[in-house]
């Protein structure tokens, strides 16, 4: 019926899109005229819409993606920091892209642990999170006093979550000393997500291959330091 042979013409493309996108990617980053954040999240979403399409030729019915990327690539940009510095992402673009169709959920944590390194090319290390600042979003949820709950946002939610707070970031790396400047920024929760689901406590996530220097990391009894 032709699929086989449009699944291979839509790979080519790809790969063809790829190759394009990743010689302006590196010559961005030497030259520094473009944001290579724009450009790399730029392509990412113009993938998730390739696919989308191809995938909506093949079905009879519309389909439906599920994305699975950091907070601050699914979050919309505009509702951050990030917009305040002219970069978008893939929330952002989606959202334009698919007005009243487009889901975003964030994940929150208040402490416990995390496997980050702590330099771009670092090993892997099982680091202790910090409790969440005063004043973010973080802490208000710990008050909130449970393990972990699910939050719907958009007009349901609470007035207090209307108002602009720190939020956190964790992604390759983790750095404990400098985490207000390394991994805060401002947003107003309400326009980033459209839900959020919030774990308390937090467990690094083990590596498959035995590394002793993530075995070293943080203290198995943290937070109590026994």
């Amino acid at each position: 019926n032709g699929m086989l042979a449009q699944d291979e013409q839509f790979q080519a493309e790809q790969n063809a899109r790829l190759v394009r996108s990743a010689e302006r990617y590196y010559r961005t980053m030497f030259t520094g005229r473009v944001s290579t954040w724009n450009l790399r999240d730029r392509h990412m979403s113009d993938t998730l819409e390739a696919l989308w399409q191809h995938l909506n030729r093949r079905n009879s019915s519309q389909t439906r993606i599920a994305v699975w990327e950091h907070n601050s690539h699914v979050g919309d940009a505009r509702a951050t920091d990030m917009g305040a510095r002219g970069e978008y992402n893939v929330g952002q673009l989606t959202r334009e892209r698919h007005d009243g169709e487009t889901l975003l959920l964030g994940f929150s944590t208040y402490h416990g642990t995390v496997s980050a390194a702590s330099s771009w090319g670092g090993p892997v290390e099982r680091k202790a999170v910090n409790p969440g600042l005063q004043g973010s979003y973080e802490e208000l949820f710990h008050s909130v006093a449970e393990t972990a709950f699910f939050l719907e946002l958009g007009a349901r939610a609470p007035a207090t979550l209307y108002t602009p707070r720190l939020q956190r970031a964790i992604g390759v790396l983790y750095l404990p000393a400098s985490e207000r400047r390394s991994h805060y920024f401002n947003c107003t929760l309400t326009d980033q997500f459209d839900a959020v689901i919030h774990f308390d406590t937090t467990s690094a996530l083990k590596p498959l291959d035995h590394l002793g220097g993530w075995e070293s990391g943080a203290p198995d009894t943290y937070p109590f330091g026994l």
